[in-house]
């Protein structure tokens, strides 16, 4: 999805726009410079390795000559995030061309890792003091079932299992974008919000952290700090148990927030408590082409607008509620229907009925899924058709005028409009004009003058 690639941009500039002084010294961790590097197009990973070792500035004209005529666009999208992140100093030299030199200290950091191999602030707990950790598969049901908890509480609390321990101020952060809310009148989902709903788990998860850095000064964490220890951690072994008391204090806040997301396990023991990273952690560091995959889809859309989605989630459920009817739900099935009123409701909500499509589409049954459509062809057209209805007539704010003392009075009220671009209709014969409620003003002391 095109959401996606936006996101991860989006937050790898939170990065690049951080002060050069605490770049650099969010560069003197290996662990973050690896990170980095993994978020960089394939061409600019390629210009950093070759770099890496060299102490010299290299000419941008040099650069150039690296690639091919019709690979210069990638080129140049490669150099502007190399520079936007600092990891790529721009200088001139001394006959006034353009050099780039790799940051002194995220290259001796990287090579470094490299090299000789990084060490985390934290060893893994051994296994005689941490008796029962779940198995991998256990863990993943448990991220799993901790990011729809969230995320239920976000788009509908009433119908989350458990309330998780966020604070409503943060859960607040969170809901920014998601809901509108007006007066006396429950939270609405809105554009953003499905769209957000729509994304894989990976792209959720980078939004919410996102909004989750985007707001630390808020609750008064340093967002380098912030950004660093996140990182940090997603180079953390999946199922491995770490000492809390590894931690700081501003890190035992965060891991507390962490683990209501589900990237992290908390667990007592008789005398220790530890943290164990899910999926979702170590999904930080890693680029979308790498972490994002498709996931098995669930609905089923027939010809008759029946909506049949196999799956046990409540946040499943409430997504199909968005837009159709939930008729009844089993253990294992909801079963719904797509209607004019549901899908107006939706309308009305901001979603569009190309989200609509494109989401029974992307979440098709496999049984499904390869037949070509995978969603009928009448269903899709009468959802962008019953959408077209609502968009036939557009309001606008208009004056109305009549009874002009003349037809050179009414003709220059009419270029006066004209001359505004607010003229909405005119009736030359019966002199009537329609204006643009913005324009009144004009058009009105144009008729003064006139007196």
């Amino acid at each position: 999805m095109p959401e996606v690639r936006i996101i991860a941009k989006n937050f790898m500039d939170m990065v690049a726009s951080m002060p050069a002084m605490k770049l650099d010294k969010l560069y003197e961790n290996g662990f973050i410079c690896e990170a980095i590097l993994r978020s960089l197009p394939p061409l600019a990973k390629k210009y950093v390795l070759q770099l890496l070792h060299i102490d010299q500035p290299v000419s941008a004209r040099l650069f150039a000559e690296w690639v091919l005529p019709d690979g210069l666009s990638k080129h140049k999208v490669a150099i502007d995030r190399l520079v936007q992140l600092r990891v790529f100093v721009e200088a001139l030299d001394r006959k006034n061309e353009k050099t780039y030199k790799v940051n002194s200290t995220y290259q001796r950091s990287l090579q470094q890792l490299l090299v000789h191999g990084g060490t985390l602030p934290r060893e893994s707990m051994p296994s005689n003091i941490t008796v029962r950790l779940p198995t991998l598969e256990d863990l993943e049901t448990y991220a799993l079932e901790q990011w729809e908890c969230f995320l239920l509480q976000l788009v509908s609390p009433s119908h989350a299992d458990k309330t998780l321990n966020i604070s409503s101020s943060l859960m607040k952060v969170f809901q920014r974008r998601l809901l509108s809310q007006r007066d006396r009148e429950a939270p609405k989902l809105t554009e953003s919000g499905f769209q957000f709903l729509l994304m894989d788990t990976n792209a959720q998860l980078w939004y919410i952290i996102r909004e989750y850095i985007s707001n630390s000064e808020e609750r008064g964490v340093d967002a380098g700090d912030l950004i660093s220890f996140m990182l940090e951690l997603s180079f953390h072994a999946i199922g491995e148990a770490y000492n809390i008391n590894t931690l700081t204090d501003f890190q035992r806040n965060i891991i507390k927030d962490l683990a209501d997301l589900g990237l992290v396990k908390l667990q007592q023991g008789r005398k220790e408590s530890w943290f164990i990273p899910t999926k979702l952690a170590t999904n930080l560091s890693v680029s979308f082409t790498e972490s994002s995959s498709r996931k098995e889809g669930f609905v089923v859309v027939e010809t008759n607008f029946r909506v049949y989605a196999y799956s046990t989630s409540k946040l499943h459920c409430e997504i199909l509620r968005l837009f159709s009817r939930v008729e009844y739900q089993l253990p294992n099935l909801i079963v719904g229907a797509i209607t004019k009123e549901t899908l107006y409701n939706a309308f009305d909500n901001g979603i569009t009925a190309d989200q609509i499509v494109s989401f029974l589409r992307q979440n098709a049954h496999p049984r499904v899924a390869q037949r070509i459509p995978a969603v009928p062809d009448n269903v899709t057209d009468q959802i962008r058709l019953w959408e077209s209805d609502i968009n036939r007539v557009e309001m606008t704010e208009a004056y109305y005028y009549d009874e002009f003392p003349s037809r050179d009075v009414f003709e220059g009220a009419c270029d006066c409009a004209r001359e505004w671009n607010g003229l909405l209709w005119e009736d030359s014969k019966k002199m009537l004009l329609v204006v643009k409620s913005e324009v009144h003003s004009y058009v009105r002391d144009f008729l003064r003058r006139q007196k």
